[in-house]
């Protein structure tokens, strides 16, 4: 009795440290991690089961190996001039079907090394792979490494487009794993090799080597393999046609990877740069335009593998002349752009370097370059709008912001000066007081409002254009001042039909707002119209009314020049690509002529048309009528608003042109002469200016009659601007 009760205290006991240990933090830890363990094996095994489902109706709905074969779905554009003339014909070159075995081995080998290195061993997904592709995009490591199988990029090529979506990403997955369940790896590989795209419109191996080294797939040597090997990764930007040395650098990297995988000997010596290409004939500039142009179909077109037609805004005879002047003007060594827009804002030109076929890269509309002075078109616009008018007086005098200290040109300052004047011969320090009295702020803001869409900085040397820009953006902005300060957004595509002739897309006019009002719109059209007449912009005179402005960086880096006439604005860049110093480039010189060649011809056909500098001032900016308040002026002196008094018979603001003989003439230097300083009243015996013109002063108190010398003016000059 004694020992069964024992036993039973001891399992009570034991009973009692049971529970206890399980109420313990650790006891429920691991509970917890048992029962997501167990759920974790249900979802997994419920999601295996749901993946499999879907990879058998996958199997099921699949084409055959010989549909697949069959079915070519990229699609052919015919791409027309605003006239309805064909200008180019992009689409599909798909060259011969070549069998597993008709495929040089080398080919297979460049190709699964550099796209695919696990391909014979992993399943349609290598989670290695893509773990691999992680970890190096996370550590920054530079090598090399595809994240998506062949047999994932087939599935994408064959069946999916290119969105970034999960959606499509798990879809992909799914018909990845369907192909290899369905075919074998011989069969995927030679459906791949036959229709990835390789760029230039070639789609297969055989294609591509056609196009690129003029000889079939079958007889591809290995640095040639490895050229159409690499161009899979970008086929743009590794193009043998447009950037030999990048094509061949990542030719470099196939054979390095070969090598490593030991697909080639390690000690065979392959020189990917000694392979001739074949020589592309009939490339234009042409190609500038429909680069820029034909991704935004994306945009505005429901997905479709259909042959299509897309009527531009490109006129053929425009876009020649646009070309010959950018070749003709542009200075050696350096690179040359021209956009031409329409008063609609529809692109009648583009030209985005002097050479396509030597470089594809598109300086009109993706290039980032600063302006120089064309970009006083904001300053002074937000002057204007500020209540500034183009014969204000303003001065030309060294000047000092948050320590910076900007120079003219020349090197020299000239005095008072009205705003017209400053303008058309680009005064910095005038632009640098502007820029200061409406604020940097507002200078950014009126370049929004005209459709700058690059980074804005508002630190003081902005206003002699030290931001990068587009020349697209740029000529857009002059583009609104033609339209009498209407905003313009540019656009190439008219419209898309099928091959059959049915509309798939129609441009509609966007919907227009008015920038800035008319009387500001008039008046900065009369100080750039006088840029080009008397300016530093003469070399863009057409024989008609034209304005612009020119722009000149740093170091002669940079030469621009905008203007518009007859409704065509036209904005033209210079330069260099590496961003050195172009000898004698100013935007009034090679800029400017390339402007004038071009517009010669745009212009020839359209009606002459003079442009609007009519002021019509708000009634805020108006004096009042001191005539029908207080009588004749003529009649009676009076004071003026700097306390100066005004004897009968002078006319407010009347002067003598301070300048005289020593504006520039057309034919002189695009840089203007230094002024002659205008003669003022002269000062008081205190250094005070004098409240009163000598002839007053003689007549009030005798002194000319008595013949009594008058002392010579002091050259001092004053702002005469009402404040």
């Amino acid at each position: 009795m004694d020992k069964r009760g024992s036993r039973r205290k001891k399992a009570a006991r034991s009973e009692t440290a049971r529970r206890a240990a399980a109420d313990k933090p650790q006891g429920r830890f691991g509970s917890w991690i048992k029962r997501l363990a167990v759920w974790g094996g249900a979802l997994a095994l419920l999601g295996a089961l749901f993946i499999g489902l879907a990879v058998a109706f996958a199997v099921r709905s699949m084409p055959s190996y010989y549909q697949l074969q069959a079915t070519q779905n990229a699609q052919t554009i015919v791409v027309r001039a605003r006239d309805g003339t064909e200008i180019v014909e992009l689409g599909p070159s798909f060259g011969q079907w070549l069998t597993h075995d008709q495929i040089p081995q080398v080919m297979k080998d460049a190709m699964i090394s550099v796209e695919d290195r696990r391909y014979y061993s992993h399943f349609g997904i290598d989670p290695y792979g893509l773990t691999r592709a992680v970890y190096e995009g996370v550590t920054g490591d530079d090598r090399i490494s595809a994240t998506s199988t062949i047999t994932q990029q087939l599935a994408r090529n064959v069946f999916l487009n290119n969105n970034r979506s999960l959606d499509r990403k798990a879809r992909e997955a799914i018909l990845a794993l369907a192909l290899e369940w369905k075919f074998s790896k011989e069969q995927i590989l030679e459906l791949y090799l036959n229709k990835v795209y390789f760029g230039g419109g070639a789609y297969g191996v055989d294609s591509a080597s056609r196009k690129f080294f003029s000889h079939p797939a079958t007889d591809l040597s290995v640095a040639e393999a490895a050229i159409i090997a690499g161009l899979v990764k970008a086929p743009s930007r590794y193009s043998p046609t447009a950037d030999v040395d990048a094509a061949v650098g990542r030719a470099s990297v196939v054979l390095r990877l070969m090598k490593e995988q030991g697909r080639i000997p390690s000690n065979v010596t392959v020189d990917p740069s000694a392979v001739r290409l074949k020589e592309e004939k009939g490339q234009n500039s042409v190609r500038y335009f429909t680069d820029w142009a034909l991704p935004q179909l994306d945009m505005l077109l429901p997905e479709t593998f259909e042959p299509i037609e897309v009527w531009t805004t490109l006129d053929v005879g425009m876009q020649r002349a646009a070309t010959a002047s950018i070749q003709g003007n542009t200075p050696g060594g350096a690179q040359g752009a021209l956009v031409s827009l329409d008063r609609d804002g529809a692109i009648l030109a583009l030209v985005g370097g002097t050479d396509y076929v030597e470089t594809s890269f598109n300086r009109a509309t993706d290039a980032l370059r600063q302006p120089g002075s064309s970009w006083k078109l904001f300053v002074y616009l937000a002057a204007l709008e500020a209540g500034y008018t183009p014969g204000d007086r303003v001065v030309d005098t060294p000047v000092t912001i948050d320590g910076w200290s900007p120079r003219n040109s020349s090197g020299r300052n000239v005095g008072e000066i009205d705003l017209r004047t400053a303008f058309a011969y680009s005064i910095n320090t005038v632009a640098a007081q502007l820029g200061n009295e409406v604020g940097f702020g507002t200078v950014a803001s009126m370049a929004r409002r005209f459709g700058v869409t690059t980074p804005i900085n508002t630190y003081p040397s902005m206003v002699l254009g030290s931001n990068e820009v587009r020349l697209l953006d740029m000529t857009r902005a002059f583009a609104a001042i033609s339209a009498e300060g209407q905003s313009v957004e540019p656009y190439g595509i008219v419209k898309v039909t099928t091959a059959e002739g049915e509309l798939l897309y129609q441009h509609q006019n966007a919907r227009r707002s008015q920038l800035v009002p008319d009387y500001v719109a008039a008046g900065i059209t009369d100080l750039l119209q006088t840029a080009v007449n008397t300016g530093t912009g003469r070399a863009a005179q057409i024989g008609r009314p034209v304005a612009g402005k020119t722009g000149t960086t740093s170091s002669n880096k940079d030469g621009y020049f905008v203007g518009f006439s007859s409704g065509i604005t036209t904005g033209v860049w210079m330069g260099r690509d590496d961003n050195a110093r172009v000898a004698g480039l100013q935007g009034g010189t090679a800029p400017a002529r390339a402007f004038a060649a071009y517009m010669r011809y745009a212009v020839k056909d359209r009606p002459i048309e003079e442009f609007d500098t009519d002021l019509q001032l708000p009634e805020w900016q108006l004096e009042p009528d001191d005539e029908y308040m207080l009588g004749d002026p003529d009649d009676y002196y009076f004071i003026d608003e700097q306390g100066n008094l005004i004897e009968p018979g002078r006319e407010d603001g009347e002067r003598r042109d301070p300048f005289g003989d020593a504006f520039p003439q057309p034919g002189d230097s695009d840089r203007p002469r230094q002024p002659q300083v205008p003669q003022q009243p002269g000062r008081g015996a205190d250094g005070a200016p004098q409240a009163v013109g000598d002839d007053f002063l003689d007549e009030a108190t005798g002194g000319a009659s008595q013949g009594t010398p008058r002392p010579s003016p002091s050259p001092t000059v004053t702002v005469t601007r009402p404040q």
